[in-house]
This record gives structure tokens, sequence and C-alpha cells, in this order.
């Protein structure tokens, strides 16, 4: 908004309804810059570890997922909770849980390893909610 501001200004004597000469300016501005933004293809940070065929898949995964947070100790469990659903720092989990940062580090090692033997490696397909609805009916 300031270029446009700045073109403005240039002109300023020039112009009879400055306010409204102001604001098309600034129309113009961010016109042009959605139009630079759009013209390059925009790709996400991180891209998924697998492809997701609908949604049924995902609240699948997410009940296999709490069924094994649920075999865990419940420390371990609410280390992994605070720091991966609620994105709060070690420090943060140690101060809410009253136990010394590396107890946390500890905690959140060792449950997601458990994670990992419970939940198996991601390269594993298991069956999808799909399949599983197709073995049914077959």
């Amino acid at each position: 908004m300031h270029e446009a501001q700045l073109k403005v200004m240039r002109h300023w004597q020039r112009v009879d309804e400055p306010m409204a000469y102001v604001r098309r300016a600034m129309v113009n501005e961010r016109t042009s810059r959605w139009r630079r933004i759009g013209l390059r293809e925009l790709l996400p940070g991180i891209l998924p570890d697998r492809p997701r065929s609908d949604e049924a898949d995902a609240v699948v995964e997410r009940d296999e997922l709490l069924a094994a947070l649920q075999r865990l100790p419940a420390r371990m469990r609410a280390v992994l909770v605070l720091r991966y659903w609620e994105d709060l720092s070690e420090v943060d989990i140690a101060a809410e849980l009253g136990c010394s940062v590396g107890t946390v580090k500890s905690q959140a090692a060792r449950g997601l390893a458990r994670l990992r033997d419970v939940l198996g490696p991601p390269s594993v397909k298991r069956p999808t909610a799909t399949d599983k609805l197709m073995g049914e009916r077959a």
C-alpha cells in the first residue's frame, strides 16, 4: 500500500478528488500484486506422506491413533497430546505436568516409539475404509 501512496504523492497537485484517487491507486496496486503472485505456482512446504482417497480414511486413521494413544501410560499420553496436538514447547509441558524437561523429552521419544510399534510403519498399506466396505460386500 505504501507504493501506491508514494505514486499518488507525485501527482497530488494535479488530482481533483485526492481521496478517490488514493483509493483507486491502492486497489490497483493490490490487484497487480495478486496477479503477480497468481502467475507462479504455489506449493506447500510439506508434502503428505501418503495420498488421501477420502475423508473416511482420515477418520479411520484418527480412530486408530486414538486407540493406540489409549494404550499408553497417562503421563506419556499427556506429553504426546500436549506436544503434538496442543503444540506446546517442552518447557511449557514440563511446567504443566510438574516434571523436568528431560522427562518430557524421554516420555515423548518413548511414546512415539511405542506408537510406531503399535501402528506400524507408514509405508505398509493398511486397508482403507473403502477397502473394508468392498470386502464386506464381496
